[in-house]
C-alpha cells in the first residue's frame, strides 16, 4: 500500500477532533484568510490555484482556475459563489464527512473562492435529507461571523464575504448546476439550456461559479502549502492532489479514502478497503458514482486519474466506487439503477422523460423472464436515441448502467431471454406483456 498523507481529512482522523472553530484554527485553520485576503490579489489566487491543477471533484472535473477565468473582468455589479452539496450520485458520500466533521474547511475555501472572484455573496446548496450536514454548516457559520471570517469586513481587510445555507428538496438533478441555480431562485429545478453559461449568466443572471464541496475544501491547503506542492501529488500534470473515493459494495471495509491520484483501482479495492467482502473474485465495479460505466476485473489495474479511467470507456465521476462480486446478477444490478435514473428524470427533455420509462418496462420484462430477443435491440436503440440528445448529461448517465452491462455480460441477458423461451415454450398459452 502506497504511503501517503491525508490532506482533506486528516483533521477527523485526530482523537477528540469536533469540527468547531477552537478545534480547526488549533490545527492551522483560517491562515490561508490571513494570508491572503488584502495581501495579495485576487488574480494571483486564481493563478495559484490554476498553477496546483486543481480540477473539479463534483464530477466533470474541470480545471477549478479555469472556470474562475471564464467571470467577465470588466463586469461591475454582483458576482456569486455556489457551494455545490447536493451530493445525491448513488455511492458517494465523501461530501456528507467533510461537512459534518470538518466545516470550517469548506467555510475557509467558499471566503477564499469568493475573494479570487470578487463576490460578496455565496450559498451552500445542501441536499435538504442532510437535516445535521445543514446544522453543523449553519453552526459554523455563525461561528466564523462571530471571529470575523465571515461577512462584512473580514479580518478588518474591508473585505466582504456572505455566506448562506440553503437546503434543497431533494433532487437528483439539481446536483446539476444550472437545475441548481434553478432551484435556489426559487424555481423547478430544471437544467438550464447552455449558453449562456453560469459565469456570465448565473444566479439571478449575474456571473456565478458552482464548486463542488471537496474542490473547495482544497483551497485552505493549495493556498498554505503552495501550488507547487499540491502539483507534486497524483499523476501530474493533469490529476494532481488526492481525492476522496467513497467504496461500498461486496468489500471488507467500506468507507471514505483519501488516496493520491493515480494509484490503480486494485490497490484501493484490495489493499485500502480490504478486499471482497466474501472472498470471492470481484466481477464488476462502478469506477465513478452510477452515472459511470460499469468495468470489469481487467481494469483493476487502470489508474483512478481523469485521463486513464476515460481511457478504459467510464469516468472518474463524482468518486463513488461501488463493487459487486461473483454471482451478482448484472441485468438485475442495471435495472436497479435504470429505476433510480428513471424516478429523477425531471421530465424536461423527451429522449430522457418517455426513453427511461421504456427502457424500465423492457428491464424489468427480461429481468422477470419474459422477454425476447428482440428487446436487446430495443435498449440498444433507446440508449443511442437518449444519450447526447438531452439539455444536460442526464440522459448519458441513465444509459450507461445498460450499454456498459450489454457491452461486458450480454450473455446474463441471453440466458434471461432463453428462459422466458423455454418457459413459453411448456406454457404455450402464456401472454408476454409489451411495453
Amino acid at each position: 500500500m502506497s504511503k501517503h498523507e491525508p490532506v482533506l481529512l486528516k483533521n477527523m482522523l485526530q482523537p477528540g477532533y469536533t469540527g468547531c472553530l477552537q478545534d480547526y484554527e488549533r490545527t492551522g485553520g483560517y491562515q490561508a484568510l490571513r494570508k491572503v485576503l488584502g495581501k495579495v490579489p485576487p488574480t494571483e489566487v486564481t493563478a495559484t490555484v490554476m498553477k496546483s491543477g486543481l480540477r473539479g471533484r463534483g464530477g466533470a472535473g474541470f480545471p477549478t482556475g479555469v472556470k474562475w477565468g471564464f467571470l467577465p473582468k470588466d463586469y461591475r455589479g454582483p458576482r456569486y459563489l455556489c457551494c455545490n452539496a447536493d451530493e445525491s450520485e448513488p455511492g458517494t458520500f465523501k461530501d456528507r464527512q467533510l461537512i459534518e466533521r470538518d466545516p470550517h474547511q469548506i467555510l475557509e475555501g467558499i471566503v477564499l473562492a469568493c475573494y479570487a472572484i470578487g463576490a460578496e455573496s455565496s450559498y451552500i446548496y445542501i441536499r435538504g435529507e442532510f437535516v445535521l450536514g445543514a446544522r453543523i454548516l449553519e453552526q459554523a457559520i455563525a461561528e466564523a461571523r462571530t471571529a470575523g471570517y465571515i461577512g462584512a469586513n473580514i479580518l478588518n481587510t474591508g473585505i466582504t464575504a456572505n455566506v448562506w445555507v440553503h437546503r434543497g428538496a431533494g433532487a437528483y438533478i439539481c446536483g446539476e448546476e444550472t437545475a441548481l441555480l434553478e432551484s435556489l431562485e426559487g424555481k423547478r429545478g430544471l437544467p438550464r439550456v447552455k449558453p449562456p453559461f453560469p459565469a456570465t449568466h448565473g444566479l439571478y443572471n449575474k456571473p456565478t461559479v458552482v464548486n463542488n464541496v471537496e474542490t473547495l475544501a482544497n483551497l485552505p491547503h493549495i493556498i498554505n502549502r503552495g501550488p507547487e506542492w499540491f502539483a507534486s501529488i497524483g499523476s501530474p500534470p493533469k490529476s494532481t492532489g488526492t481525492r476522496i473515493f467513497c467504496v461500498s459494495g461486496h468489500v471488507k471495509r467500506s468507507g471514505n479514502y483519501e488516496v493520491p491520484m493515480g494509484i490503480t483501482f486494485r490497490e484501493l479495492i484490495y489493499e485500502h478497503a480490504g478486499g471482497m467482502r466474501s472472498d470471492k473474485p470481484l466481477k464488476a465495479f462502478i469506477p465513478g458514482g452510477a452515472s459511470a460505466p460499469f468495468l470489469t476485473p481487467d481494469h483493476l489495474d487502470v489508474k483512478l486519474d481523469f485521463e486513464s479511467v476515460a481511457a478504459a470507456g467510464s469516468m472518474l465521476g463524482s468518486g463513488g466506487v461501488t463493487v459487486m462480486e461473483e454471482g451478482t446478477d448484472m441485468v438485475w444490478a442495471a435495472l436497479r439503477l435504470m429505476e433510480f435514473f428513471y424516478h429523477e428524470s425531471c421530465g424536461k427533455c423527451t429522449p430522457c422523460r418517455e426513453g427511461s420509462s421504456w427502457l424500465v418496462q423492457t428491464m424489468r420484462r427480461i429481468v422477470a423472464k419474459r422477454g425476447r430477443m428482440e428487446d436487446l435491440e430495443t435498449l440498444v436503440d433507446l440508449c443511442k436515441n437518449i444519450a447526447g440528445r438531452t439539455v444536460c448529461a442526464f440522459g448519458d448517465a441513465e444509459v450507461a448502467p445498460i450499454m456498459s452491462t450489454l457491452k461486458h455480460w450480454k450473455p446474463e441477458y441471453v440466458t434471461l431471454i432463453h428462459e422466458a423461451q423455454a418457459a413459453n415454450l411448456l406454457h404455450p398459452k402464456r401472454i408476454m406483456a409489451r411495453p
